[in-house]
C-alpha cells in the first residue's frame, strides 16, 4: 500500500494532497469546502451539496466528458457575444473556485454578482472580502437592490445593475427553482452541474455537466482561444451546440458506468 491509499482529506493546506492520488480532484473539493465552512464562506449545507455532486463526478470518472468540453467552449462564446454577462457565485463556488471566477470574468468582461440561499451581511461580506483576495476588483451582490420575479427567499435579491439586467448569466452549483426564475426572465442562461437530471440543467440554455474546479478553467481558456474570433463564428459555434445531445451523453456515462 502506498502512501497516498490512506491519505486524509482533514490536511492544513491543500498543497499537502498528493497531485498523483486517484481521488485528488475529490479530496481538493472537500478541502475547499471544509476551509470555506471555516471561513464563513460555505455554509454547512454545502458540504451536503458537494457529497451528491461527488458522487456524480466518480460515476463520470471525475474527468470532463466530450460534450461538457463543447458545452464549455459554446459557454465562452455566449459569455464573449454578451452585452453585460454575469458570473453568479454562491458559498461553494466561492470556495471551490474563487481565482478562476476572476479569471474567466477577467477573459469574458463579465461581472461578479455574490448570491446566497443562506444570506447574511456576515457571508455576503466574507465572500467579498476572499474574491478581492484573490483579484477581483468589483463584486456585486451587496446591493441588492432588485428581485427576481416569482422567487421567494432571499436568493430572489440580486443587484439592479448585475443579474436582474444581465443577458448571459452563469450560475454554478445553483438551485433549480431559482434557474427557471432566472429562465423565464428570458435570459441565456449556462448552468455547471453534475447532475444532469436536476432542474438546474434541464432548463439551462447551456448545461454543462462538469465538475466546476474543471468546467471554469476549461472556459476561461476556451475564451481565451475565442477573443480573436468575429460575431459570426461565435454565433456558429452556439448554433450547432445540441443542448439535449449534451444531456442525453451525460447521462448516459453516468447510467452506463463506461469510463
Amino acid at each position: 500500500m502506498t502512501d497516498y491509499d490512506t491519505v486524509s482529506a482533514d490536511v492544513e493546506h491543500e498543497e499537502e494532497i498528493p497531485k498523483d492520488h486517484p481521488r485528488y480532484q475529490d479530496l481538493l473539493t472537500r478541502h475547499r469546502i471544509e476551509k470555506g465552512v471555516e471561513k464563513g464562506i460555505t455554509h454547512l449545507q454545502g458540504m451536503h451539496a458537494e457529497g451528491r455532486g461527488s458522487a456524480f463526478d466518480y460515476l463520470l470518472g471525475e474527468a470532463t466528458i466530450s460534450s461538457a468540453e463543447e458545452a464549455e467552449r459554446v459557454a465562452a462564446a455566449h459569455l464573449l457575444l454578451a452585452d453585460h454577462p454575469v458570473l453568479s457565485i454562491n458559498g461553494n463556488v466561492a470556495a471551490l473556485v474563487p481565482g478562476e471566477m476572476v479569471e474567466l470574468a477577467e477573459a469574458t468582461g463579465a461581472d461578479l454578482e455574490i448570491n446566497l440561499f443562506n444570506r447574511t451581511p456576515e457571508r455576503i461580506e466574507a465572500i467579498a472580502d476572499h474574491l478581492r483576495e484573490h483579484g477581483a476588483e468589483d463584486v456585486k451582490g451587496l446591493e441588492a437592490d432588485a428581485r427576481i420575479p416569482n422567487l421567494d427567499h432571499q436568493r430572489a435579491k440580486v443587484d439592479e445593475d448585475g443579474i436582474y439586467a444581465a443577458d448571459v448569466v452563469v450560475v454554478p452549483l445553483e438551485d433549480g427553482d431559482r434557474a427557471e426564475a432566472l429562465n423565464e426572465m428570458d435570459k441565456t442562461e449556462i448552468v455547471i452541474d453534475l447532475n444532469p437530471l436536476s432542474r438546474s440543467p434541464q432548463v439551462a440554455d447551456v448545461p454543462i455537466v462538469d465538475n466546476i474546479i474543471r468546467a471554469v478553467p476549461n472556459m476561461t481558456e476556451h475564451a481565451r482561444v475565442l477573443a480573436d474570433e468575429d460575431e459570426a463564428e461565435l454565433r456558429s459555434i452556439i448554433d450547432e451546440f445540441d443542448r439535449e445531445a449534451a444531456l442525453e451523453q451525460a447521462e448516459d456515462r453516468i447510467r452506463s458506468g463506461e469510463l
